[in-house]
């Protein structure tokens, strides 16, 4: 089945084919749905069979016309059922062409919403890995500031507070960051 949904060959023009039959489908949908109205108006302003028929006996005078009002009832259930059944058939059409506008608008959701869903995901992550990044920057550099008071614990305990809290700052930010590129490329690679 995918290889009749893609072509075969992976040439894209499943689109195009796609297209072309349900503007056929919808061509003739539409076209027996006129055929039948056009049936249904002429059967509506036609003469009544009966009045017909009283005037036939009329004209050839004769008087009993059970005969002929039997023939005009049974064209009459004759022409009633063929109507009934081109509706019927219209109907389903109908019903087959909503399924397949259905089946078109998933896969034209499929082609249009699911590349750009992965790729803003892609830039959401990259962007949050660079904001990860110049926090992880500052940190570095608040770190590079303090690092004369790595063995000074004794004489200035605050700056050396300072540069441990720096120091686990940016080692997490820094993660965070490289994590948030290495994610961004797996699901690039994906599609």
């Amino acid at each position: 089945m995918a290889s009749e949904l893609h072509g075969g060959d992976g040439s894209g023009y499943t689109a195009k084919m796609d297209s072309v039959r349900f503007g056929r489908a919808l061509g003739l949908g539409a076209r027996n749905a006129v055929k039948t109205m056009m049936m249904a108006a002429d059967a509506a302003t036609a003469e009544k069979p009966s009045a017909k028929t009283a005037r036939t006996n009329r004209a050839t005078g004769r008087a009993g016309g059970a005969a002929a009002s039997q023939t005009a009832a049974k064209a009459t259930a004759q022409a009633a059922r063929a109507v009934t059944q081109k509706a019927a058939s219209t109907a389903a059409q109908a019903r087959e062409v909503k399924r397949g506008v259905a089946r078109g608008g998933r896969k034209f959701g499929e082609a249009v919403w699911g590349p750009f869903v992965r790729l803003s995901g892609v830039l959401w992550l990259e962007v949050t890995g660079v904001f990860f990044g110049i926090f992880s920057l500052f940190a570095m550099g608040t770190v590079w500031k303090l690092r004369g008071a790595w063995h000074s614990t004794a004489t200035n305990a605050t700056d050396h507070h300072r540069l441990l809290g720096a120091a686990a700052m940016a080692i997490t930010f820094a993660y965070f960051c490289v994590s948030g590129f290495v994610k961004a490329h797996r699901r690039e690679r994906r599609r």
